[in-house]
């Protein structure tokens, strides 16, 4: 399918800017834990889903925000892929990523990283099921899923509020400079490769986001993360993600081209909701 190239409007729309490197928001006091973030390498992906597959996911307080929402917002991407799939009106919209971390920490600890191991993220645009609610400082999020190569370390996470399961997760660079990640869990098989282009497309950034824990699972807090210096790159390849298996993962559309995100540091905890 065709589209103009889609940019991370949906994840980090108000928080890219060209400019001087912003510095990282002041989070709120009550963390229960701190959570670390340093040198990260990461391919960014941009799906819509059919929410009837994650439904099972979807916390009550919480609802899928969807591609008829930004379409009737005027945001083009969403109305130009409407105009030629309308089926997908009632859609939500997500990004996927692999990322590998020069440093990750919660309470000083970090995982043991096999070769080339890195951690993958899955995440939904959320907003509250009751207007009137409110969700505290940050952009919201629905973690679908969030895969570590570690598995005592995934148990680690969940047992302090971040909610994480097993998965094998690699990602590298080869000698000509692409970068070619993949995941290997049950039931789904995703690879993915990106060449960042040679021009940054954004730099400099702020902001906050809060991340809410996959219903059914037994991870009661929320994690509320800030940070600032991203710098962007679209990815050459017009496409590059694979997913194989019956996750739901495999039945998303993805959107436009992939970006290359980088140099960016990021802190976080959980918060007691």
């Amino acid at each position: 399918m065709s589209h103009k190239p889609v940019l991370v409007s949906f994840v980090f729309s108000a928080l890219l800017a060209l400019g001087a490197r912003a510095q990282i928001p002041t989070l709120p006091d009550s963390a229960e834990t701190k959570w670390v973030v340093d040198a990260p390498e990461e391919i960014v992906g941009y799906l819509i889903f059919d929410p009837a597959t994650v439904e099972d996911r979807l916390p009550s307080l919480l609802r899928f925000i969807t591609v008829q929402e930004l379409a009737s917002s005027q945001i083009p991407w969403a109305r130009e892929h409407l105009d030629e799939y309308p089926a997908h009106a009632g859609w939500g919209i997500s990004f996927i990523e692999i990322v590998r971390m020069g440093t990750f920490e919660i309470d000083g600890r970090s995982p043991k990283w096999p070769e080339h191991g890195a951690g993958a993220l899955w995440c939904a645009r959320v907003a509250p099921s009751d207007s009137m609610t409110e969700l505290g400082p940050g952009q919201p999020f629905l973690i679908l899923e969030f895969w570590m190569p570690d598995s005592m370390f995934a148990a680690f996470m969940r047992e302090k509020g971040h909610y994480a399961s097993f998965g094998d997760v690699r990602l590298r660079k080869n000698p000509a400079g692409k970068w070619l990640g993949s995941v290997e869990v049950e039931g789904l098989r995703a690879v993915c490769n990106c060449t960042p282009a040679r021009d940054v497309e954004s730099s400099g950034s702020a902001g906050m986001q809060v991340f809410f824990p996959p219903a059914l699972s037994k991870v009661t807090s929320v994690v509320r993360v800030a940070f600032a210096g991203h710098e962007v790159r679209r990815c050459e390849e017009a496409a590059s993600w694979r997913f194989e298996g019956v996750h739901p993962l495999a039945r998303g559309v993805m959107l436009g081209r992939s970006t290359f995100q980088f140099g960016y540091d990021l802190i976080g905890g959980a918060y007691r909701r």
